[in-house]
Formats: structure tokens, sequence, C-alpha cells
């Protein structure tokens, strides 16, 4: 007589609570469990329970512990940001993958709270909040002289990740901890939290260097205005919301501020759009070819004709999917940054966690926790 497999018995809210925040279609679901769709809709309506290597299966895709499925209820989670990302069919619905980034930047920013708290750590991010009537072109001036960024400096960096590691570090000593994970370029590009202490920027990976930089800041900027927001921060689209406007603006204008723009194209008005011109000031500038192309055309450099004939073929040069290789070491730092290591190596050190917690928290194995550690910089 065959063994009758062992179910397991599971409230329907929990369930369905973990498919819904999932991201995870029906269909997707049930080819992974290797059961029909019409079986999976009894699972999900009660008409049939689970297995325990079902639970244990759909645990593993949907990165939650097998005691998630035998709560009692669903667990209240805090809200998903702000959806400004102006997709009609996508409103509020996320991929899989940036679903899955949206909750482990969350567990980030609670650990970091928790931990700064275990040391006694001030985790206020000591900012004026602003308004959108106020001009977001003198707003990222004033932004400019806080962040120590000259035209000298701008330009002497040797590459565009040495500028984005530069503002990470300024925006980690203002408490705002800046974390980079993949999602889906055309799903997300940045999100932040500023409904919990501490704020918690979010860059898209896959993103191109310069387009995570403009992003950066654009998200730096929903801080100043205090929302929580998930969105496609793009200079080159025509941004049909006043705040995400105003955040591009500020971004645009933190980059490459306008008395140093019109500079530099009087300096190359005859030459502006050949592909020489244009490498050269993103190269020198670090910023991308289709923002320096935005503001020529702001700044009436170009015709609409001209910029048209050109932005696409810049867009599609920036979507540079970044490809594996780095040692997980590197990773780690690239990932959540040099103020989380730090954070979880003072609570190491002080006996507040254990050796398998600080492991855990930064996703490496033993063999790389010395090497993270050195690699820390505060």
């Amino acid at each position: 007589m065959p063994k009758k497999t062992p179910t397991v018995d599971v409230d329907l809210k929990v369930l369905n609570w973990l498919i819904e925040s999932s991201g995870w279609s029906d269909e997707e679901i049930a080819k992974r469990i290797k059961i029909t769709t019409e079986n999976f809709e009894k699972i999900k309506s009660g008409d049939k329970r689970p297995t325990f290597r079902q639970l244990r299966e759909l645990s593993i895709i949907f990165k939650r512990p097998v005691a998630a499925f035998l709560l009692s209820k669903p667990k209240e989670e805090k809200p998903k940001p702000k959806d400004y990302r102006m997709l009609p069919e996508k409103k509020d619905k996320f991929d899989k993958k940036t679903i899955l980034v949206l909750r482990k930047s969350r567990r980030l920013q609670e650990l970091a709270k928790e931990l700064s708290v275990n040391i006694k750590y001030d985790i206020k991010t000591k900012l004026e909040k602003l308004r959108i009537r106020e001009d977001p072109e003198e707003i990222a001036e004033k932004y400019r002289e806080i962040f120590g960024l000259t035209e000298e400096k701008q330009r002497k960096f040797k590459t565009t990740y040495e500028l984005f590691n530069y503002l990470r570090d300024i925006l980690e000593d203002m408490n705002i901890y800046v974390f980079q994970f993949s999602m889906p370029v055309e799903d997300a590009r940045g999100f932040v939290f500023v409904d919990e202490t501490p704020n918690v920027i979010v860059v898209n990976k896959k993103d191109s260097i310069e387009a995570r930089i403009f992003s950066l800041m654009h998200e730096f900027a929903h801080i100043l205005l205090q929302e929580s927001v998930i969105d496609l921060p793009d200079m080159t689209l025509s941004a049909k919301n006043d705040i995400e406007r105003w955040c591009n603006n500020f971004s645009a204008s933190f980059l490459l501020p306008k008395s140093l723009a019109n500079t530099l194209f009087k300096e190359r008005k005859r030459e502006l759009t050949k592909k020489e011109t244009l490498n050269y000031l993103s190269r020198k500038y670090k910023v991308s070819k289709a923002m320096l192309l935005v503001s020529m055309k702001k700044l009436n450099f170009i015709t609409q004709e001209d910029y048209d004939n050109i932005v696409n073929r810049f867009k599609a040069e920036a979507k540079i999917i970044e490809k594996g290789g780095m040692p997980s070491d590197k990773r780690t730092i690239s990932e959540v940054g040099n103020k989380f290591v730090s954070l979880v190596a003072n609570n190491f050190d002080k006996e507040f966690i254990t050796y398998t917690d600080a492991l855990d928290y930064l996703s490496i194995t033993s063999k790389n926790f010395d090497k993270v550690l050195a690699m820390a910089k505060k």
C-alpha cells in the first residue's frame, strides 16, 4: 500500500496573504510545486490541504520561513511606498524581484534601527522638510555646497563610481542608508523609505552607474520632501506628477547646475551634438549623455528635432545590466554600504549580536567576514 503524503493544516488568510504578497502568479506557483492550476486553486480555497513538501517549496520561492505558513493570522507589514512610476496598467503591482527587494530593504531598515539602539547611535536624519513651491534649482545649489561638490571636485573623480561613492558616504553621514539591489529596470529604478528612521534610499543595481547617480539624488529629493515613494526617475521623460518633476529638476540641477551647463555648452556650441563632445562631457562630469541632451534642449542650445534624433540612441546605451563576477565581499559593500557593515561590526564587537547573526545580517559566509569588515571605511 503506497505511503500517504502528510498534509499540513494552514490558515487560509495566512496562505493567501503570503501568495498575494509574493508577486508570483497562480500559474507560476502551480508549475513550481508541480501541480495543476486547478489543484492549486483548491489549496487556496481550502478544499485541499498542502503537503509539507509543497509548503517548503513555497517558502523557498517566496523567501519566507516555513514557520510563516503556520501563523494563526497574517503578519502586519509596513505599507509599500507610494507608487509614482506612472504606469497605469501596473499601479501598485510590482515584479516579484522588486517585491523581494522592498521586503529586504525594510528588514535592513529595521535591523539598522535595532542595532543603532544597541550602541546608542543617533538615527535621526537632521534635514529640514521642504515643499515643492520652493525652487529645486536653488535647493540643489545649496546642497552642492553642503556636499562640497565643486566643479573642480566633480571633474577630478576618475570614474562615475567614485562620484557615486562620494555622494553615498555623505548621505550615510546624514544617517541615510543607501542600498543597491537588482530589480527589473522597467519596473523600478529606485525607492525611498522615510516613514521610519533611519531613512533608506535604494537604487537599482541593474541600471547604468550614471542613471544610478541621477536616481540617488532624485530619491534624496524625496527625503527632503518627506515622501516614501517608488519610481522611475528619468529626465528624458516628461514627468506627469509635480513632485516627480520637482525631484527630477533637483537631481539634474545638483549634478549639472544651469550656470555650469551654460558655460560648457557655449564653449562647444558648434559641436554640441557630436559623439565626441557628448562623450567628453559625460566622462568629465559623470552624468549621462541623455541628461546632457535634456539640459541642452532646456537651455535652447539644441532644437527639439536635434534632441529627438539623438536622445533615444543614448537612452538605449544607458541600460547596461551589471553582470556577475564581483567577489562576494565587494558585492556586500556595494549593496549595503560601509555604514551598515560598520554598524553590524560594532554590535558584534560589543557582543550585542552573535557571529551567526552578523553573517546573516550581511548575507555572507564566514570566509568573507573579515574581508568585508576590512573594506568598510567607517
